[in-house]
């Protein structure tokens, strides 16, 4: 009888191809994968720890397939695992705990388990791009790692500490990686990291590594993941207006206060990073921006708090990932006087969200009356669903030649009135 597989991820881009990478060497080697929800041989649960919520999830999780099947073997891997590893030793419900260092190496782990071989996590490998490419993953599109780490340490951020300092990977394998998902029949690529505005491997940077990636043939689109506002300029600009190159960006803005940011250590302006948004926008109208923002800062007062919220309206992002601060241990955030009441964060938290989503709805019903180019995920019911290129999602009624993952020309007609957001097309 085949071993049965459940995965759980939280947190970032990054983890989630780390996961679909996983999930596609499991499979390959006759496993069977099933939903975390349902009864399985070993549970992977990749976590998160960027804030205490991320912990608390990560730590729900864990115990949600302990309930499931306590005879499982479980795996906790992922960023928590790393921040919290001796912690999580101690715990009898969980198998092993995995590092992000050895974590490609965890299907050799389980593998070796369920064939009686005696190993610990100790004994694995570390090599941060030792993934395989995605065959068949958890979702249409494929992540494709180019770099790990962070040299920055900002303040407030535990992931240097936990995803080590920066390393970029070599083009040959990227470009062979590319090559391999587009064959296994991948139409979108998303190029991913922690931080890939800083990419720097054999003397190419970001910029020349996505001409590079641009210049591959065929017909898919690429993706730029979440990127802070550093490392590119105006040849990257100019690249978006290659038809492959998708018009959005999850560009990081964190505050709207330079005071504030010059606290976090983040190396731009307010000012530069609207210079950014411009010369985009000038380039190509309608491009989508969204932003991560950070509320309740050590020290950031309703001032600081009223830039945020002018940033947000004035940038006009579709989606804003608001996060209230917390506390990391060992950043130096940490150790900073004027802390923000959990309160007050909720409190404007609560307010950027409200503006965030006026902006989603007014950015997303421009489009009515326009078309766009809609990888089609799933079909259900005789509707066929999906993201456009400008990274919304898009609902229309299937024909027959409509195909999960194929591209579908579509005309916007409406937007739904609901919290989704989803807007209705018919296919041209």
């Amino acid at each position: 009888m085949k071993k049965r597989i459940a995965f759980k991820t939280l947190g970032c881009r990054l983890n989630i191809f780390e996961t679909d990478a996983l999930v596609s060497q499991f499979r390959n080697a006759g496993y069977k994968i099933v939903d975390f929800n349902k009864e399985a041989d070993a549970y992977i649960v990749n976590t998160c720890t960027v804030t205490n919520q991320s912990d608390k999830k990560s730590r729900q999780e864990t115990g949600k397939a302990s309930r499931t099947n306590s005879d499982a073997v479980l795996v906790v891997t992922g960023c928590m695992a790393t921040n919290h590893k001796e912690t999580l030793e101690k715990e009898d419900r969980i198998t092993y705990v995995v590092d992000n260092e050895q974590k490609s190496d965890i299907f050799h782990l389980l593998d070796s388990h369920f064939k009686g071989e005696i190993i610990s996590s100790a004994d694995l490998k570390p090599d941060r791009f030792g993934f395989d490419t995605v065959e068949e993953g958890l979702h249409t599109r494929s992540l494709i790692k180019v770099q790990d780490g962070c040299n920055n340490y900002c303040t407030f951020c535990i992931v240097p500490f936990v995803r080590g300092k920066a390393v970029s990977r070599p083009w040959k394998d990227i470009g062979k990686n590319i090559r391999e998902v587009l064959d296994n029949g991948f139409k979108e690529i998303v190029i991913t990291g922690v931080n890939i505005g800083r990419y720097d491997a054999d003397g190419m940077d970001f910029e020349n590594l996505i001409e590079k990636v641009l210049a591959i043939p065929g017909d898919f689109r690429v993706r730029i993941s979440s990127i802070e506002p550093e490392g590119f300029g105006d040849k990257l600009f100019n690249l978006f207006s290659h038809p492959k190159l998708t018009p959005h960006l999850h560009l990081c803005i964190q505050s709207g206060s330079d005071k504030i940011l010059m606290k976090m250590r983040r190396t731009y302006t307010v000012d530069g990073f609207r210079q950014m948004v411009n010369k985009i926008r000038q380039r190509i109208p309608g491009f989508n921006f969204t932003t991560d923002l950070m509320v309740g800062f050590p020290g950031e007062t309703e001032e600081d708090f009223q830039l945020s919220l002018k940033a947000a309206e004035e940038f006009g992002f579709s989606h804003v990932h608001t996060f209230k601060y917390s506390i990391r241990k060992g950043t130096r955030a940490e150790r900073m006087p004027d802390q923000v009441p959990e309160k007050i964060k909720t409190q404007r938290s609560a307010i950027v969200r409200e503006i965030a989503e006026k902006n989603k709805r007014k950015y997303r019903s421009s489009f009515i009356g326009k078309t766009q180019k809609v990888l089609v995920e799933k079909i259900e019911n005789g509707f066929a669903s999906g993201y456009g290129e400008h990274y919304v999602p898009i609902k229309f009624k299937a024909n027959e030649k409509t195909r999960t993952n194929g591209f579908s020309l579509v005309k916007i007609i409406d937007i739904e009135k609901g919290e989704d957001m989803e807007l209705i097309g018919e296919v041209l």
